[in-house]
């Protein structure tokens, strides 16, 4: 394969997520067919089925994109702070801003539950935060901050957590309503772990 098919190929890729990303997000999964998004992205479907195996497996290249984005996002909001418990604190403040973006909540925590099952959902979700979270326990214990434990399963139940407080923003009426309610409750649970 030359460097400009390379290219071509990567552009193609590029265009069929980027309009899936706003059709699922705008419609949810199951409104959006795939004659839309190859029409609009402007690529054949044999294009689209050289890129992805069908319609579920281009939506969980769209959820792992958003999973990849949030994890970064957290990480730009968190960069360069000193105080262990402020990283813990400042790291779920922007994990919960962000479950009210209009893609992230309509692909990632309404239909991707559905469409790729909870168990797939859970094990994307966890294979992308699950660094950050136990980074930030660990840095706590370590500084003296939180009780030491083992970091493992306090980061999955910590993640289990917060993915339950994404879920009750997203299927509210009133979203910001229900992130004011969730933050001072998954923050208690972090609370009963300090040593201070």
């Amino acid at each position: 394969m030359s460097v400009g098919e390379a290219t071509g190929a990567e552009a193609t890729r590029a265009a069929l997520l980027r309009v899936a990303r706003e059709l699922f997000a705008q419609r949810g999964y199951a409104a959006v067919g795939t004659e839309e998004i190859v029409a609009r992205a402007g690529v054949t479907r044999g294009a689209l089925y050289h890129h992805f195996e069908d319609k579920r497996d281009l939506f969980r290249a769209v959820h792992e994109g958003l999973e990849a984005e949030l994890v970064a996002s957290i990480g730009a909001r968190v960069e360069g702070i000193e105080d262990p418990w402020e990283l813990l604190v400042t790291g779920i403040r922007g994990f919960l801003d962000a479950c009210s973006d209009d893609a992230l909540r309509q692909i990632s925590l309404l239909d991707a539950p559905a469409v790729l099952g909870w168990e797939e959902w859970r094990e994307i979700s966890a294979r992308h935060s699950a660094g950050l979270v136990s980074f930030g326990l660990e840095n706590a214990m370590e500084r003296g901050v939180l009780r030491r434990q083992e970091v493992a399963p306090l980061a999955q139940l910590l993640q289990g957590a917060m993915a339950e407080a994404a879920m009750v923003i997203a299927n509210a009426a009133d979203q910001e309503q229900a992130r004011r309610d969730v933050e001072p409750a998954l923050l208690g649970l972090l609370e009963g772990l300090r040593l201070e």
